[in-house]
């Protein structure tokens, strides 16, 4: 990412932070602290709880230790804090999320109509310029059930900038998309990137990071193993365990 977007602002930190489902242990200390308009790539193993930490950032999951301020706002109990983080956080999901019932159009404009109140031409045009954005201007009209699972994941995108969030979290947007499909979300997503959204991205998909990222962390079982530049984790990584981890994805 160009260095000009980039500020000294630290707009997430988290310090310490642990989330147990039960006896299962599955945030074991986590801390981070991210600059506004970084990118981070998050990667490592089925189960090592970079789904789970991602989702921690907007409440979509409780921690039950330690520290999350994002936006200056601290997650607590605090209802109206985490109303706020929402308004500023958008997230990608792995499944679309879209209403089937609703055109692209309304899925797009129903929540700034909603919570930031906006005026329906005001939301519809703003909608538009993000299709044309996405690339599927054309797209519209139609329902979900009418587009790919490449060009339901870019609405999915649309939707959640609609929002003007200063936070972009995706969790895997590629992983039940057809390979075919995967470059067209990707390119959107590395658009987004150069244009200076802070974004954390859970992804597999390490062309992505090499183009992108600023920083990355290799989470395994709860637990941040490793972290730097793209350029330190793919030519020197340290520990064995994202030696070991790298070589089974990059070799396929």
């Amino acid at each position: 990412m160009s260095e000009d977007n980039k500020t000294n602002e630290t707009i997430i930190i988290c310090k310490d932070v642990h989330k147990w489902y039960g006896d299962f242990h599955a945030l074991r200390g986590i801390s981070m602290e991210v600059q506004r308009g970084e990118v981070i790539v998050i990667f490592g193993p089925s189960g090592s709880g970079k789904s789970t930490f991602i989702r921690t950032l907007n409440r979509l999951e409780e921690h039950q230790q330690g520290t999350i301020i994002v936006g200056g706002i601290e997650l607590s109990h605090d209802v109206r804090n985490i109303e706020k983080v929402r308004m500023e956080t958008g997230m990608v999901f792995q499944q679309f999320n879209l209403f089937p019932h609703l055109s692209v159009l309304t899925n797009i404009t129903l929540a700034p109509i909603w919570v930031r109140k906006w005026p329906k031409d005001k939301a519809e045009k703003i909608a538009m310029e993000l299709l044309e954005r996405v690339g599927i201007p054309e797209q519209a009209q139609k329902f979900p059930a009418q587009l790919s699972g490449g060009q339901q994941q870019r609405v999915a995108i649309a939707r959640a900038l609609a929002m003007q969030p200063k936070i972009m979290l995706f969790d895997e947007p590629t992983s039940a998309l057809d390979p075919e499909m995967i470059k067209e979300v990707l390119d959107v997503m590395v658009e987004l990137a150069k244009s200076g959204m802070t974004m954390l991205v859970v992804t597999h998909e390490m062309s992505f990071a090499r183009a992108v990222a600023d920083r990355m962390y290799f989470f395994d079982e709860g637990l941040i193993i490793e972290s730097g530049t793209p350029d330190n984790i793919f030519k020197n990584p340290q520990e064995d365990r994202t030696k070991l981890f790298l070589s089974q994805i990059l070799s396929h």
